[in-house]
């Protein structure tokens, strides 16, 4: 068996942004029955603090955080008790009109990168937890790219923060059956469609961290390169490996709601990761030959500051280690799916070709996690 090697990755987030303080003020104002309390304000600007993100990117702006404070006029103000914002047909119907024009955006940077014609791409892997339509993202990207009628599609969904290493899994299994498949990658989640009113504290730390943005990557089997010699080489995915926490079914949720999907996360989650998380690891990296500290790079999945602490501490990694996972939640929050690429990408960018560790974790509760080197084995 051979490695998924990637020949171009991309990234791409909406045109406008808002910094997390005026994201805070935004949020005191759909408290529902809460909404003129000056204690329930000053909770949330203290849970928006501690997210650890300072930006975030979201279609549903009208503009960004610069002079001004960033606008927008799809969340109106709360003014009764059960107001609870746009209905979910709403939500999906702004997902389907804006979520294609973001992953193409990523698709064709990956296949710019790639330097290949996008005729050679047989398989195409869509990814995302945040919307749903039929004709979906998939059937545009085959449309807006260019590329062929026959194109073997699939797409992973409602798997979550960890999405993107199904989608990974997928396609290396495409390549490993198939040695001249060429695969596309791309997910696309816009969580800022999905923001919950009332006074629920879960829903309000989600609030607080999810973003919107896509990402994308081409690959193929390691010795069957379509792309030019002299491109700067990029890692192989080696290897997968996913393992649910048993009794753990409770602590993390994604379900669809009358005004839009709807995340429980509970505080009992990054204790679980730190008593579980060690022997999985280990037993992975064991198979391989490798310990820890000959990791390069490390793509850990934020789900939020205390999760990335927990896995920080899981590993054995200091603050500089993870630094890439904290700046992307920082500078651009939690994408769910695409983050954990967009890691990467950092990652690549700073000249680490493995060997590469990603982690991400989701409903289930679910561990996912990835290995890449430069070397295929």
């Amino acid at each position: 068996m051979t490695g998924f090697q990637l020949l171009g990755i991309g990234t791409a987030v909406p045109e406008h942004f808002i910094q997390q303080s005026e994201a805070a003020d935004f949020a005191t104002t759909c408290l529902a029955g809460q909404a003129e309390s000056e204690k329930a304000a000053s909770l949330v600007r203290a849970l928006y603090r501690r997210s650890g993100v300072q930006t975030r990117h979201s279609v549903v702006l009208d503009s960004s955080s610069d002079a001004s404070p960033a606008t927008q006029k799809f969340y109106e103000p709360s003014e009764m008790d059960l107001d609870r914002g746009p209905g979910t047909a709403a939500r999906m119907h702004c997902y389907e009109s804006r979520a294609p024009e973001l992953a193409t955006a990523a698709a064709k940077k990956a296949i710019a990168q790639a330097g290949i014609d996008v005729s050679l791409v047989t398989h195409l892997v869509t990814v995302s937890c945040s919307g749903f339509s039929a004709p979906g993202v998939d059937l545009e990207l085959i449309k807006r790219l260019g590329l062929s009628s026959t194109v073997a599609r699939s797409h992973i969904g409602f798997m979550g923060c960890h999405g993107a290493l199904n989608g990974l899994r997928v396609a290396k299994a495409f390549t490993d059956a198939d040695p001249k498949a060429v695969v596309l990658v791309c997910a696309v989640e816009l969580c800022t469609l999905h923001h919950q009113y009332g006074w629920v504290p879960e829903e309000i730390v989600a609030n607080s961290l999810f973003a919107d943005g896509a990402a994308a990557l081409v690959g193929c089997r390691g010795e069957a390169s379509p792309s030019p010699d002299d491109r700067p080489p990029l890692p192989a995915l080696i290897d997968n490996f996913c393992s649910v926490i048993p009794e753990t079914e409770h602590m993390m949720s994604w379900r669809i709601g009358d005004a839009g999907f709807r995340m429980t996360l509970s505080p009992e989650v990054p204790g679980v990761i730190t008593a579980s998380l060690p022997a999985l690891l280990n037993g992975f990296l064991q198979r391989h030959g490798l310990r820890r500290d000959e990791i390069e790079g490390w793509a850990i999945h934020p789900g939020g500051p205390r999760i990335l602490k927990a896995c920080c501490d899981v590993a054995g990694l200091n603050a500089d280690q993870i630094q890439t996972s904290t700046s992307v939640l920082a500078e651009f929050g939690n994408m769910s799916s695409p983050t954990v690429l967009f890691i990467l990408d950092r990652l690549l960018q700073q000249g680490t070709n493995g060997p590469i560790v990603m982690m991400g974790f989701g409903p289930g509760l679910n561990v996912e996690i990835a290995l890449l080197n430069s070397a295929i084995h």
